[in-house]
């Protein structure tokens, strides 16, 4: 009875296509911002902000533009690791050989970085598809890997490739605590979020979609393969390219190219295919599936008084994570997302049958 548009009439076209149609939902939103802007940063612990809350504000930033090129254009991609690293070692190059360089033009120009790699590994998109498009992107995360770790100018001559930041401020504002970190990262994702969210909506989003739908037929109706799916490259690599500088400079602050190696990629990919392929909010289901999932499985042997050793606990959580995957994967393909938009949907025709 709660969750209901009765009465909520729409006198213009424009009011039909908003974000959030529903009055409920604005409420809804405007609450859950409320919370995190606020609520939480006075309730949270450091602990929280640090080993929970920041990871999964990035990896959904990650995940999210991840979810552009797989989930919108259906262009498969194996090396959004890469793209991370490449964004963060940019960045940390323009903060160290430019004096004075704003922290969010760093980041920003670290995306853009990225974009141009995504295009360029892009390319081969253009005639291939499938299992041999993820094998060339899965050669980025190869040259990545080599790159940062034997060309010393990357890494302004480390010869282990690590780097770090420190003394990190915006507009004078210094950003060190874990609180002050987390409100970063999350006015990061929400502006993301909003024009990724406006980008789907609008005639290249459109696009997009029909190339993942049948690109022959969207090729057919005047739609350009070409742009269509380098500006899904270009789109997708900025946004992982920001939060892979995010994930270097605010979580990480010393990192090294292990730090976004094969298994990055493969996480993101997970996050995309458990929360919702062709979903915004599907970027968030899967971020917090699977950054606080393990944390909750690590817990559970001592929550119920259960003897095990630290290595089997570990590779138990890898096992029922697994195993959670799959059963999801079989009980809902379409994601978290799905399950959460068929709950609406009930709950909008509950008591009747439907």
């Amino acid at each position: 009875m709660i969750y209901r548009e009765n009465g909520q009439f729409k006198t213009s076209y424009r009011a039909d296509q908003q974000i959030f149609p529903i009055r409920q939902d604005r409420f809804f939103m405007a609450a859950l911002l409320l919370v995190a802007f606020v609520a939480v940063p006075m309730l949270a612990s450091e602990y929280l902000c640090r080993a929970i809350l920041i990871p999964f504000l990035i990896l959904s930033l990650a995940a999210l533009g991840l979810n552009i090129l797989v989930g919108y254009c259906g262009q498969i991609s194996l090396g959004t690791g890469a793209f991370m690293a490449v964004g963060a070692y940019a960045s940390y190059n323009f903060m160290a050989r430019i004096d004075g360089m704003p922290l969010i033009a760093a980041l920003l120009l670290g995306g853009l970085c990225a974009t141009a790699v995504g295009v360029l590994f892009g390319l081969p998109s253009l005639r291939i598809k499938g299992l041999y498009l993820a094998m060339a992107t899965l050669a980025a995360q190869f040259f990545a890997d080599w790159a940062f770790l034997r060309i010393p100018w990357f890494t302004n001559n480390s010869t282990s490739g690590s780097v770090s930041v420190a003394g990190l401020q915006v507009f004078g504002i210094p950003i060190e605590s874990p609180v002050q970190k987390y409100l970063f990262c999350l006015c990061f994702v929400c502006v993301f979020a909003l024009l990724a969210k406006n980008l789907v909506r609008s005639a290249i989003g459109r696009e997009w979609m029909a190339m993942r739908d049948m690109d022959v037929a969207a090729a057919v109706i005047g739609i350009r393969p070409i742009y269509a799916k380098l500006t899904a490259f270009a789109v997708s690599s900025f946004i992982v390219g920001v939060a892979g500088a995010l994930w270097g400079f605010i979580h990480l602050g010393a990192w090294e190219p292990a730090a976004f190696n094969i298994d990055r990629s493969f996480q993101l990919l997970f996050m995309v295919i458990i929360g919702g392929l062709g979903s915004i909010m599907g970027a968030f289901f899967g971020a917090a599936f699977i950054v606080i999932l393990p944390l909750l499985l690590d817990q559970v042997p001592y929550w119920f008084g259960i003897p095990l050793s630290t290595a089997l606990a570990s590779h138990l959580t890898f096992m029922i994570f697994g195993a959670l995957i799959v059963f999801f994967l079989v009980v809902e393909p379409h994601g978290l997302a799905k399950l959460w938009s068929t709950a609406k949907q009930k709950l909008r025709l509950w008591p009747f049958p439907h």
